[in-house]
């Protein structure tokens, strides 16, 4: 069996074959490469969310802002909720080490992670306007609006030039 002649490339060859077929051959090699070594789950697997942003919804109303924050795999104690100002911040870190040793392989991971988002508010709230709830890696927090955030909402007419 001979081998195929590589396509020939050229910087003006947009468009060739060269690179779908590159890619193809690569996929070809790990595949081969990673049926030919017994991994264990935990290789493919990965402990928690590579993500740094923190996924939020945010709700307000005439009485308060309302925010959820999803921070799966996370503990209370790994999160800190500040307001400074009228900027309420969100921040936490992770880490996890991992081992793990069979006859045929050793693995040994560390993995960290942090996320910080800072969300203006608008207005200070006042000293114990604020609530925060923390069940099954998702933290509720409700801020009270003052009196003075609570502005009445004047229509303005649009005259037509």
């Amino acid at each position: 069996m001979s081998n195929p002649t590589p396509p020939e490339v050229r910087p003006d060859a947009v468009g060739s074959a060269f690179f779908p077929s590159l890619q193809q051959e690569m996929n070809r090699l790990f595949n081969q490469f990673g049926a030919s070594f017994p991994m264990s789950p935990a290789v493919l697997t990965p402990k928690f969310p590579t993500s740094k942003m923190l996924a939020i919804d945010l709700l307000e109303t005439d009485e308060a802002i309302e925010v959820t924050a999803e921070v799966p795999g996370m503990k209370e104690t790994d999160i800190e909720v500040t307001i400074s100002g009228d900027i309420l911040t969100l921040k936490g870190e992770k880490s996890s080490d991992h081992e793990e040793k069979e006859d045929n392989y050793h693995i040994v991971e560390r993995q960290y992670g942090s996320f910080r988002r800072q969300i203006p508010l608008g207005f200070t709230p006042d000293d114990g306007a604020t609530s925060a709830d923390f069940s099954d890696g998702v933290l509720k927090l409700r801020i009270a609006k003052p009196a003075t955030a609570k502005a009445e909402v004047k229509k303005i007419k649009i005259k037509k030039t």
